[in-house]
């Protein structure tokens, strides 16, 4: 997820306040925590039954002072809660029912949640772990990596793993129905979502996202069975400056209802059932809020600036509270005489902040 969103985040960042003041709403943040570290991030996951917000930092040759672990919050008051040295990787999941958490790193890194200490790592083979899922239908973690366009299939019990799905394309963002059913978007420049049976781990549908492609945000209302696939760009080709689009599709059969814009390229998306809305955060420091009037009407209901580069998100469904992070980040430096992207400005030290949104 990390690679591709350096590839758009320059080429979209300069339109992110466009239409944001005809799309004023109830939504705002509500709380900034400077919990500072340094290293590389991805991915943020919230613990709704253990209140606990997880967050994996990466350390990194170039800085051999900053070290790889995994950094715990609290998820009431965002404050540390503690970490685990030398786990790290894109992304964590929990499950709640064995106290067994799993980030996606190579090798996968078993955790316990109530010691806050490592249990064992479990090898993936081939497999380069990014986005990470846990789902309770049968209290399983499923581990996806872009190269071999799989998703690894991990018991969260004890750790066992169970196989490998095929998904047909480079798999990002994963949702579950509760009854049996994942939905995978996929990253390719051809978007679409991977419907996957769980019980006989096969990917089973195949849904094409007409022109809309680069997609990295997935989200699930359950009850009308309806995903929101955040995507990067639109267009056949893709349209210059690029039009980021929420694809709104059924998941019974991949019937396209709508496309609404996005303020910006998503890295991830969530769905409050509570309020019937859809969420997509995006790197150039903008969130857009879809409303689901009816299971086939839907509308923009307020893109809000959050921070620049706060591109992950999660959602806490005890307070319908959205949490995302980001970091600053000096002046970017100019981009090659020959033209192309520019490296990114230098990160500010001591200034990682989590961000908590709602009304």
């Amino acid at each position: 997820m990390r690679r591709f969103y350096l590839l758009v985040a320059v080429a979209i960042a300069m339109f992110a306040p466009i239409g944001l003041a005809q799309h004023a709403g109830p939504y705002k943040v509500l709380k900034t925590a400077r919990v500072g570290g340094e290293g590389g991030w991805d991915y943020i996951y919230a613990d709704v039954a253990g209140r606990r917000l997880y967050i994996p930092r990466r350390g990194t040759p170039a800085a051999p002072d900053v070290q790889t672990r995994l950094t715990i919050f609290n998820l009431d008051t965002l404050e540390p809660v503690g970490e685990i040295a030398g786990v790290g990787g894109q992304g964590a999941a929990v499950d709640p029912k064995s106290g067994h958490g799993f980030t996606s790193s190579k090798p996968v890194s078993m955790f316990d949640t109530k010691t806050i200490t490592l249990i064992k790592t479990i090898d993936v083979g081939a497999g380069q772990p990014d986005g990470i899922y846990f789902d309770a239908f049968n209290e399983r973690v499923y581990v996806f990596s872009h190269p071999t366009k799989d998703a690894t299939v991990i018991d969260a019990k004890n750790g066992a793993v169970l196989g490998t799905i095929d998904l047909g394309g480079v798999p990002e963002q994963c949702v579950g129905d509760g009854k049996g059913m994942l939905y995978v978007v996929m990253q390719d420049a051809q978007g679409s979502v991977t419907a996957v049976d769980v019980k006989t781990m096969k990917a089973v549908a195949h849904y094409p996202l007409g022109d809309k492609g680069r997609c990295n945000g997935l989200a699930l209302d359950a009850k009308n069975h309806v995903l929101f696939a955040a995507c990067a760009s639109s267009g056949n080709p893709p349209a210059q400056p690029a039009q980021p689009m929420m694809v709104i599709l059924s998941a019974e059969d991949g019937k396209i209802f709508t496309s609404l814009p996005l303020a910006g390229g998503s890295d991830g998306a969530v769905f409050n059932p509570s309020t019937m809305e859809a969420f997509s955060t995006h790197g150039n420091g903008t969130l857009t809020v879809i409303k689901e009037k009816s299971p086939t009407s839907f509308e923009v209901e307020q893109n809000l600036e959050t921070m620049n580069f706060a591109r992950t998100i999660t959602f806490d469904s005890k307070t319908n509270h959205i949490l995302t992070m980001s970091q600053e980040r000096g002046p970017a430096p100019p981009p090659p005489p020959g033209g192309g992207r520019g490296p990114q400005g230098t990160p500010v030290a001591g200034s990682f902040t989590i961000l908590m949104i709602g009304k």
